[in-house]
């Protein structure tokens, strides 16, 4: 099986990671767009990829940058709507800072896999929590997830599947405890028409996919707040694989 990396963290380790850099100088950001939590209502600020790339691409201190301690890029996002008064994109009640991918790709094809290290030093308030990574459909009707990955404020991993195209009623599968702070890795792959999950390097835990009838995807990461509190995700390496 041939597994071609399209977008991988430029350093070999967390430690070599450039604290003086802008996250782009850190991270290959060349097929991901970023969505912020600004603009204006209905129309969140988008950051095209061209902007990001490179030690001199674009940052911001309230919600996109590198970490100055240990070059992590950390995605910020100050609460809700009705807290913070932040601005969500046309299709969703949460603000989010999320990174987006550009393009789409098959379920059916051989290798699509969104592999993410990281920690989440502040997750939201909700009940399942920070959405951390999904899989989107990409469809001129829907405007819903396949997978959304959440870490919750007890330390809580799960994931949650939509049943159809629609959305609406997501079913979630516990995935276990992190410590909050503590950094873990997580793989999503939807391949061959299978959806899967791994943590911290262990066995595949395969999911239904229902009706959903593997329809063109893509993947985001990030940190797509479900709460009222601010949250915070750090991200040591972000890696995707067609």
């Amino acid at each position: 099986m041939k597994i071609v990396i399209k977008a991988i963290l430029l350093a070999t380790s967390v430690a070599a990671l450039n604290a003086g850099c802008s996250p782009g100088g850190n991270f290959d950001l060349s097929i991901w767009d970023l969505q912020l939590p600004i603009g204006s209502p209905g129309a969140v600020e988008t950051i095209s990829s061209n902007s990001l790339q490179g030690c001199s691409g674009w940052q911001d201190f309230d919600y996109f940058f590198t970490e100055s301690g240990d070059g992590a890029l950390v995605m910020k996002v100050p609460g809700s709507v009705a807290s913070s008064g932040c601005v969500t994109s046309p299709n969703s009640q949460h603000c989010r800072t999320e990174l987006h991918e550009k393009g789409s790709w098959d379920p059916n094809d051989e290798n699509n896999r969104l592999i993410v290290t990281l920690s989440v030093p502040l997750p939201d308030n909700s009940g399942h929590g920070t959405v951390i990574g999904q899989i989107h459909i990409l469809d001129s009707i829907s405007t819903k997830p396949v997978a959304e990955l959440y870490y919750s404020s007890s330390g809580a991993l799960a994931i949650g599947v939509e049943r159809t195209r629609q959305g609406g009623d997501s079913i979630f599968t516990p995935l276990g405890q992190i410590p909050v702070g503590q950094v873990f890795t997580y793989e999503i792959r939807y391949e061959s028409n299978v959806l899967s999950v791994l943590v911290d390097g262990g066995a595949p835990i395969q999911l239904s996919t229902f009706d959903l009838d593997a329809p063109l995807s893509y993947f985001k990461c990030g940190n797509y707040n479900q709460g009222d509190s601010p949250s915070s995700v750090h991200f040591f390496q972000i890696a995707v694989a067609h």
